[in-house]
């Protein structure tokens, strides 16, 4: 009720940058320069200092120095065991409080307590439980890759940091894709059946909220069941298969890792490009999700008629919908006779369409048949059987087809098994892609499948001209720049001679050209951010190839070959004709595109500079000089002179 905008108006004018960066001889600059500092040091010394040295100490006292030094985590380990003491202290701290009755005292514990006790446990569950899992998938994966034990230890003793946080992405990938698999499974099962497992689209689940709220045994429980089921889970669909592969194809294994040196693509490339190009184009796809969820629901549905458990799993909602539609249906056929409509009829329907808008409630009631212990026990002995060979399928049918289409590329040379693994994928999604598609079409006739057949054959030779202009040429000449750029002046000598790899150049380069796209989406609008976005719009079905090449595909592949083309015509054509010796003719051959870099960015940063300039001059002069502003009409001269003169057409005064 007391606001006042002129109050707010003097404040924004008294808050400038000379103020705020102390240029007008004020001390406010270096007042917030202190409070940022001071917080900035007591944050570290609260929250690194104090327990760090508090587990020093602990562990010094009880002689376990040694063996902490030898984890080659020193720092990271002592701070935990600081903070799992001050929790301790805080719990009998707590303890006594609430025995001499010092209330606010005891608030103050308890806070502090469930600050560090929440902190724990984050640590826990993101940290140490994916460790633990990439760490037990490594060690039973082990003769699939024809490794040891021993290999392992070496490696995390040459490089501890790096092996630790790959065991722990390997690990968060696989909880990932756990938890994506059990959301899945709740769409299908009856809600209810999963009791067990935390509901993670529930809107009333709040993690942190149990982690302040439920004891810590609870948590402790808890955290042990989960190893035990994922453990469980990785001996069933990893160790088993490997163990069963060995005893029936005994040449079939180990998987083809190692690396030569006539190796095309390094190992990070080829991850890289799996990780960032084969998954997300086979994940990202609609079709396999539903095919996935199809595949659950028929084992759903035939695992519960020959078990008789099909209430249990997926409920008596398909009854529901059916007598809900007859009784929609007679109301319908009740109102077109022109009956008088009962107070209330169509109430059960409504109330099931509602249920089935919402979404999944909490709990379905279920028939239970005879004999429910053992029909749950053969249940879950059937869903063992299934994963096992679902992971046989998983592990055996890719790679084989792989191997075998590469063999006709490669003949009898060993390929890396990333390679023949994505070819399988691909071929076994396009196979299945491609029967699901003739199945839809066969009820159309034989003429409407060659119509589709051919527009489908056009639409491909259209997509296989822009996939070798955007994903073939774009990312070589975009690695190969890279490359020239920025890795061979760091990695190579100048009295040695670069080796570039085109696979290699070509692998790195589409990771760049997905990055460059990305980036570019998100920056300001300009005119490749468009063309990007209108050749998203238009997607695969409505591809327009010349709209392509002449908008995108042409200006991105003349700016990188004017790239490549002009320092080299430059360091091997003009330089040698001034007279200069042989080592600045190299100096400048391998120095030339790191430079014209350099050059480029100078003058990009320049550019930005002098518009910001010209900004800030134009800011001041309408703020010192500018006396207000008036819109007016516009308004064409007319012939007659001797007419009414015309409106004035400046809007400044």
């Amino acid at each position: 009720m007391n606001w006042n905008a002129l109050e707010w108006d003097r404040a924004a004018e008294e808050l400038t940058w000379e103020r705020m960066l102390g240029l007008d001889g004020s001390l406010v600059f270096l007042e917030h320069v202190f409070w940022v500092v001071s917080l900035n040091t007591l944050f570290i010394l609260v929250f690194a200092f104090c327990p760090y040295h508090i587990g020093h100490f602990s562990l010094v006292g009880l002689g376990f120095e040694e063996h902490v030094q030898a984890s080659h985590f020193e720092g990271l380990i002592t701070t935990i065991v600081g903070y799992i003491l001050l929790a301790i202290t805080l719990i009998i701290c707590h303890g006594l409080a609430t025995l001499v009755r010092f209330h606010r005292s005891r608030r103050l514990l308890g806070v502090c307590y469930i600050v560090v006790k929440v902190s724990l446990l984050v640590v826990v569950e993101i940290g140490v439980f994916p460790l633990i899992c990439g760490w037990w998938l490594d060690i039973c994966s082990l003769e699939m890759f024809d490794a040891t034990l021993r290999d392992r230890e070496l490696s995390f003793q040459s490089a501890p940091g790096t092996t630790m946080f790959l065991h722990w992405l390997v690990g968060m990938v696989y909880v990932f894709y756990f938890a994506s698999f059990i959301l899945l499974l709740r769409e299908v099962l009856r809600p209810g059946v999963l009791w067990f497992l935390r509901n993670l689209n529930d809107p009333d689940f709040n993690p942190v909220q149990e982690m302040i709220h439920l004891p810590i045994y609870r948590h402790l429980r808890r955290f042990i069941l989960s190893v035990i089921v994922f453990g469980s889970i990785v001996l069933l669909m990893l160790w088993l298969p490997i163990r069963i592969i060995k005893s029936l194809l005994p040449s079939f294994l180990p998987y083809n890792v190692m690396l030569y040196s006539d190796a095309p693509v390094s190992e990070l490339s080829l991850e890289l490009l799996l990780l960032q190009v084969v998954l997300p184009a086979l994940l990202e796809q609609g079709h396999t999700r539903q095919w996935l969820k199809g595949l659950v629901r028929a084992w759903t549905v035939t695992a519960g008629y020959l078990l008789d458990l099909h209430s249990y799993l997926l409920g008596d909602q398909e009854e529901n919908e059916n007598s809900a539609n007859q009784q929609v249906n007679n109301n319908q056929h009740a109102r077109n006779n022109n009956a008088v409509p009962v107070v209330g009829e169509g109430l059960h329907a409504a109330h099931q369409a509602i249920l089935q808008q919402g979404g999944p409630i909490g709990f379905q009631p279920y028939r239970r048949p005879l004999h429910f212990p053992l029909r749950i026990f053969l249940l879950i002995v059937f869903m063992c059987i299934t994963l096992l060979i679902a992971s046989l399928i998983c592990l055996t049918l890719p790679v084989f087809a792989g191997r075998w289409l590469m063999s006709f590329w490669t003949g009898t040379a060993k390929i890396h098994e990333l390679y023949t693994a994505a070819c399988g994928l691909y071929v076994c999604w396009l196979t299945i892609r491609a029967v699901t598609v003739l199945v839809a079409w066969m009820p159309q006739g034989r003429r409407v499948i060659f119509q589709k057949v051919k527009e489908w054959s056009l639409m491909i030779v259209k997509t296989l001209i822009v996939a070798a202009l955007l994903a073939g040429a774009v990312p070589l000449l975009l690695g190969l720049l890279f490359e020239l750029v920025i890795v061979a002046p760091l990695r190579v000598p100048l009295d040695q001679t670069p080796l570039f790899y085109p696979w290699q150049d070509w692998a790195l380069g589409v990771l760049h050209a997905k990055i460059i796209a990305a980036i570019t989406l998100m920056g300001p609008q300009w005119w490749l951010k468009t063309v990007i976005e209108q050749v998203y719009a238009n997607g695969i079905r409505n591809i327009d190839l010349h709209y392509i090449i002449r908008k995108l595909a042409a200006p991105v592949i003349s700016v990188l070959l004017l790239s490549l083309c002009v320092p080299y015509v430059i360091a091997s054509g003009i330089v040698p004709l001034l007279g200069v010796t042989a080592e600045m003719q190299n100096l400048v051959h391998r120095r030339i595109y790191p430079f014209l870099l350099m050059v480029v960015v100078l003058m990009g940063i320049l550019s930005f500079q002098v518009r910001q300039f010209k900004r800030l001059y134009e800011h001041i002069k309408n703020d010192k000089y500018l006396v207000g502003q008036r819109l007016v009409n516009y308004e064409r001269k007319s012939g007659k002179q001797g007419t009414s003169p015309p409106p004035p057409q400046s809007s400044q005064e």
